[in-house]
């Protein structure tokens, strides 16, 4: 007598994770640059740039989770 033999069971694959939006701040980079400005009274803008940690994302570069 010969066995009947099963099909072999397929393995499920997890379903693709979706990217995390990207931070309207800073555009998913992380970082924003801002000008650098001089005098007291008036603050003119230099052409220099500062570049500092978006403070939105915390430089993830991922929007926040409302």
């Amino acid at each position: 007598m010969t066995v009947a033999k099963k099909p072999a069971a397929r393995r499920k694959t997890a379903p693709a994770k979706p990217e995390p939006a990207k931070c309207p701040d800073c555009d998913g980079k992380g970082e924003v640059t801002e000008a650098v400005k001089v005098g007291a009274r008036k603050g003119r803008i230099t052409d220099d740039h500062q570049t500092g940690l978006c403070l939105t994302c915390w430089g993830s570069g991922e929007a926040p989770i409302d």
